[in-house]
């Protein structure tokens, strides 16, 4: 049994270093890091902007799982360009809105930045919805 473990490891790694060179995984991952970033800032400031950080996080990670091991051409019965679009779609608006929120009311440095980096996190999001828009491929 641990034969199996020690064998199933190297490629699990290898479908991972190859995700991440594609552009998707490259997008995914720096999505996940601005989000953690965010939820970091928005943490050290003021608790009631974070969730929306922390949710995009834990999604962005469900899907980065799912592309690594190739799940979508596993489960076929869902849409996954249609359901990766309206998940980086709803991220670009919560994002844009939280963000302009966040940079109208100044209160803190930590609270600027985070707001700034919202609006970079907008421009990732933007950009991997109008990628992944299922009629453009």
């Amino acid at each position: 049994m641990a034969d199996s473990q020690r064998s199933s490891a190297p490629r699990c790694w290898t479908a991972c270093t190859n995700f991440l060179c594609t552009q998707k995984g490259i997008l995914l991952s720096a999505e996940i890091i601005l989000c953690l970033v965010i939820l970091t800032l928005f943490s050290a400031s003021t608790s009631g902007y974070s969730s929306l950080s922390v949710i995009e996080l834990i999604i962005a990670s469900i899907f980065f799982v799912m592309y690594v091991c190739d799940l979508p051409s596993k489960i076929q019965f869902i849409h996954w360009p249609w359901s990766d679009f309206f998940r980086s779609f709803t991220a670009t608006i919560l994002y844009l809105v939280t963000s302009i929120v966040v940079l109208v009311e100044r209160e803190n440095r930590s609270r600027i930045v985070a707001g700034t980096l919202g609006l970079l996190a907008t421009c990732f999001f933007g950009y991997d919805a109008y990628v992944t828009f299922p009629f453009s491929q």
